[in-house]
């Protein structure tokens, strides 16, 4: 039987079983970045103890708290950058506001243009925040996945899961059987 059919035997969800697609259990071992897909899968085995649950959460608490360490700090300034750019803009568009109401037709054409100039400055200013903000929460998001999947690993021997699948597939054909 193949990894995808076991997950699918033991109620795995629809985009599990898409990413596990055809590899099979050693290579969707090392290669998944979904901590969560694997505890499920050791603990649907009947592997996944109080002890490794301990050491797990002990190892996911801190890469977590690394991965807020790196992420808000990039996340303020994109903030900070930002709520100033928005300011400005809002300053800008009000103003223009204001003169079209007061010239209504006349002044139209000068809102659009003041409106359009200042949203593309305050798409300008941010878009750096923006681009750095989201390289150091993807890096930091790639170091939590690393860590907690490394944890998940060091944890449960891949030899286990193996047995345990075995034994999980001997059961469904005995029990199909009978």
């Amino acid at each position: 039987m193949t990894f995808r059919r076991q997950l699918q035997a033991l109620g795995a969800c629809p985009k599990a079983l898409a990413w596990v697609g055809r590899k099979s259990l050693r290579r969707a071992w090392t290669e998944c970045e979904r901590s969560d897909w694997m505890v499920w899968l050791v603990a649907g085995l009947g592997l996944w103890t109080k002890e490794r649950s301990a050491e797990y959460e002990r190892v996911r608490d801190a890469a977590s708290a690394e991965y807020e360490r790196v992420r808000a700090p990039a996340y303020a300034e994109y903030e900070r950058v930002c709520d100033a750019a928005l300011a400005e803009y809002e300053r800008v568009r009000d103003a223009a506001y204001a003169e079209y109401e007061r010239v209504c037709d006349a002044a139209h054409a000068e809102c659009q243009r003041a409106h359009k100039a200042a949203l593309a400055e305050y798409q300008r200013v941010c878009a750096p925040a923006s681009a750095e903000y989201q390289c150091a929460r993807d890096a930091a998001l790639a170091d939590y996945k690393r860590v907690t999947t490394s944890a998940v690993r060091a944890l449960v021997p891949i030899e286990e899961i193996e047995r345990a699948l075995t034994v999980a597939e001997r059961d469904r054909t005995n029990m199909d059987a009978q």
